[in-house]
């Protein structure tokens, strides 16, 4: 090859490295692990309220008012720009609510000194839960005030929120006197108020998990 060719092809070579480089980059970046953002049609239908199965709108956890272990009032406003785990238990639960409350105290010391993330527990038994209540609780699991809300509040308006806004219940109902939930979920919301995970909280490996989905869901951010 005459030397006249060698420099047009290392021209080209070279006119081209830029193209090649920018192209892998927006590759790598393109391929970065985002999570899914889930609406109600991404639910089996028996976790989602009758009233809104097969809707195609975009998904947002609904307001709430809640009374946590320190008797304040707790609003969607404490959370907002906030990354947080919610999950439903009651406070004499025997079997699966004390491995969940430990492994969101394991959630919490992972995340002390992150002001990026908070955890909210709604309890299913609010007749029996009271302030006082929850405040044993609370303490008995490490709870940081403003961190970790543990809340009670009015039955209709926490089963509405689970089975409407976190789709957290199998079975339907109206939050009456007879009617009664029970579920391990640990569900990961977003600093908009959308859905990005559902989690076995009694289930080390899912905890684990969720660990990760919660630093992936801070990196969307940066």
């Amino acid at each position: 090859m005459s030397a006249s060719k060698k420099t047009k092809y290392s021209f080209i070579a070279i006119a081209f490295l830029p193209i090649c480089v920018g192209l892998f980059v927006f590759l790598l970046f393109s391929t970065e692990k985002k999570l899914p953002i889930f609406n109600a049609t991404d639910f089996n239908s028996e976790l989602v309220d009758l009233s809104i199965q097969g809707s195609l709108k975009k998904h947002k956890v609904a307001n709430f008012s809640l009374i946590d272990q320190n008797n304040t009032t707790v609003t969607q406003e404490n959370y907002k720009d906030k990354i947080y785990v919610a999950d439903f238990f009651f406070t004499r639960c025997p079997n699966i609510c004390p491995i969940m409350a430990n492994h969101m105290e394991k959630l919490q010391k992972a995340f002390l000194n992150d002001d990026d993330v908070m955890f909210l527990s709604m309890s299913v038994t609010p007749e029996i839960d009271s302030v006082s209540v929850l405040r044993e609780y609370a303490n008995k699991h490490g709870a940081i005030d403003g961190k970790w809300h543990i809340t009670t509040g009015d039955k209709k308006h926490i089963y509405e929120l689970a089975r409407k806004s976190y789709f957290a219940v199998v079975n339907q109902g109206d939050g009456g006197l007879q009617d009664f939930i029970h579920t391990p979920n640990f569900i990961l919301i977003d600093k908009k108020n959308r859905i990005r995970g559902v989690y076995n909280g009694t289930s080390d490996k899912d905890v684990s998990r969720l660990t990760i989905d919660i630093k992936t869901l801070q990196e969307e951010d940066l």
